[in-house]
């Protein structure tokens, strides 16, 4: 079985990713910090007929990436894709406090920059593999104050990284899903299920490219907003964050 290491993955996409390959005989190693709803994924996993491999990892501490990576390495000597989907949100306002802008610049952005950096000398010397960076809409159109910068730099981060091993068997995508039917979207009715998203992980593992945009409606407000900024600053002026005071003085 090839195996595919998956963050994120104690729920939203990235046990719905999980699942994905789970149903193609994948051997899906499952990082998450909650070790339930890890447990929860890799039954699904394996009644898809996928063997799982529960690795509780915080992404935040390079050395339990490093270990990740070494646990998926141990169990047929290689790793064939990394998902990097583990990710947070918050509030968009510039005026978020730090504890916040930190966690989502580390989660969002230095955690997949230390797992690619663990596992591409693997691959490297494996001869390929595929890695899958799960970015946003936001990480396109500037919209959700921290998280937005976050997955702008993931995006830049993806192109440079693709760059940097092009000849080498390895593949790195892109994935920007919109709003999808998500813990972090609870409170919006109507949006497609996690498992488009997957869907498209599953079909760059398979054939790498660039990017690609879930929903696919999605791309004309991406080429608007990058075509006539002038009108996406129109749109989008005081709806982007809720209005907030500025703290009082100490």
């Amino acid at each position: 079985m090839p195996v595919v290491i998956v963050t994120g993955a104690s729920s939203g996409i990235g046990r719905a990713t999980a699942v994905r390959f789970g149903k193609d005989g994948w051997t899906v190693v499952l990082a998450a910090r909650r070790p339930a709803e890890l447990s929860e994924t890799a039954s699904l996993v394996e009644a898809a007929g996928g063997a799982a491999v529960i690795v509780p990892t915080d992404v935040r501490d390079p050395a339990a990436l490093e270990a990740l990576a070494e646990q998926a390495a141990a169990i047929t000597g290689r790793i064939d894709a990394v998902v990097n989907n583990a990710g947070v949100g918050g509030a968009a306002s510039i005026l978020t406090d730090d504890p916040a802008v930190t966690a989502m610049v580390e989660i969002n952005l230095l955690a997949p920059l230390r797992l690619m950096r663990a596992v591409v000398p693997r691959m490297r010397a494996q001869g390929g593999g595929a890695i899958v960076n799960i970015g946003s809409v936001a990480g396109e159109i500037g919209l959700s104050g921290t998280y937005s910068a976050t997955k702008f730099a993931l995006r830049g981060l993806t192109d440079s990284v693709r760059r940097e091993v092009a000849g080498t068997g390895i593949g790195v995508t892109l994935v920007e899903p919109g709003y999808i039917a998500t813990p972090l979207n609870a409170g919006r009715r109507g949006l497609p299920g996690p498992e488009v998203v997957a869907d498209a992980v599953a079909r760059a593992v398979r054939r790498p490219r660039r990017r690609i945009v879930v929903p696919a409606k999605y791309r004309a407000a991406i080429l608007l907003a990058n075509a006539l900024p002038a009108v996406a600053d129109r749109a989008l002026a005081g709806r982007v964050a809720p209005k907030e005071s500025a703290p009082a003085p100490d």
